[in-house]
């Protein structure tokens, strides 16, 4: 057999899409380690694909095509075309709407400062309306009032609580995979609605369905929690204990009611002291919630609490932290300092002499919303 008979031309005609034929009989030269032919090593695949290369390869001499074309082929095929459209990186951003992407506690918090919520900027009551003696004694011994400058802020906060969870909202969306993903470790989406949200500790398969009482904000602090670095561990402690196989209780549902806690704190002027100290309101208003969540879970396991003491545990919680907010910040202020060193969590190690438990709906959860006078029966919360 004559090589020279059977031969390519070079390698500037093969990038302008001309290919000699092959001569009958003969094959392209091949490397012996790999088979590949050798003239076409260093092409790219789209170079191929345009100068109709693998065409000329799989033909056969005699010009047979099959007569039915199989699914599997007609897969490839789409795939093949589909080779021009895919564009190397550019180094540059995708769009902050595109799906898959985590969002940031500041960019949510942005959207909410820049789309119009006068709706439901009507519906709050910034402070506790107090009359008679109580009202007195309010003024004489009660903490001070929130200085002018920081009483839009304090709106804004109140406003987030009137807003639910719209679905359709792509940020709202984000909002809900990102804490999904951070809780979770998984690297892919989750449907908006569905039963691994009551993994999570949702009542539900629709988390919008427990969000009354604290409207957005609640799943606003919940992406503070995960999307911090130092506070991603602590979220990640607590949701540890939620699924104890004795202590378990819903990690959502709970983180709720601490949002609850911290609405009422501010509506009734008992984070104002810090808020004027730092002239702040939401960073105090988020570590406010942080550092209850974590008195909460150090409380439920120190105290070997069930999910039969939710709501007695959440009632005393709620008058602590109205009662010592600066107490309750110094607590998480030590325990994120000891996160940062390396050091072992406040929570401590948590022993599980089981597996842990799957959230059931048969648990019974009393909210701090809940517990009436002398009540001994659990209710789901909202």
């Amino acid at each position: 057999m004559n090589e020279k008979s059977c031969s390519f031309h070079n390698e500037k005609e093969l990038r302008d899409g001309q290919v000699e034929s092959v001569c009958a009989g003969c094959s392209p030269p091949y490397d012996a380690d790999n088979s590949a032919p050798l003239a076409f090593r260093g092409l790219p695949i789209s170079e191929l694909k345009n100068h109709s290369i693998l065409r000329a390869l799989t033909a056969e001499a005699d010009g047979w095509e099959p007569g039915v074309v199989s699914a599997e082929v007609l897969r490839a095929q789409e795939e093949w075309e589909a080779v021009d459209n895919i564009q190397p990186e550019t180094g540059s951003q995708a769009s902050s709407d595109q799906p898959g992407q985590l969002i940031s506690f500041s960019e949510a918090l942005q959207h909410f400062q820049t789309v119009d919520l006068s709706s439901f900027k009507k519906r709050i009551q910034p402070t506790i309306r107090r009359t008679g003696l109580a009202a007195l004694r309010h003024c004489l011994f009660g903490p001070p009032k929130l200085h002018q400058g920081l009483r839009e802020e304090r709106d804004l906060v109140l406003t987030i609580a009137q807003c639910g969870l719209d679905s359709q909202d792509p940020v709202h969306g984000r909002v809900l995979q990102t804490i999904y993903k951070k809780l979770t470790g998984s690297r892919f989406d989750c449907a908006l609605h569905g039963d691994h949200w009551e993994d999570l500790g949702f009542q539900g398969a629709n988390p919008a369905t427990d969000l009354r009482g604290a409207g957005f904000l609640a799943l606003l602090h919940l992406l503070y929690l995960v999307m911090d670095s130092k506070t991603l561990l602590m979220a990640q402690e607590i949701f540890r204990l939620s699924r104890h196989h004795i202590q378990q209780f819903p990690f959502c549902l709970m983180s709720i009611n601490i949002t609850r806690i911290a609405i009422q704190a501010l509506r009734e002027e008992c984070l104002s002291r810090e808020c004027n100290r730092q002239q702040k309101v939401i960073p105090v208003v988020n570590s406010f919630y942080a550092a209850t969540f974590l008195r909460l879970a150090h409380i439920w396991r120190t105290q070997q609490k069930t999910i039969s003491d939710s709501g007695f545990v959440l009632k005393d919680l709620e008058v602590l932290a109205k009662k010592s907010p600066r107490r309750l910040l110094k607590t998480l202020e030590i325990y994120l300092a000891r996160v940062s060193k390396g050091q072992a969590s406040l929570l401590g190690a948590q022993k599980c002499s089981g597996p842990q438990a799957p959230h059931s709906k048969d648990l019974t959860f009393t909210g701090v919303c809940d517990l009436l006078p002398h009540s001994s029966e659990g209710t789901w919360l909202i």
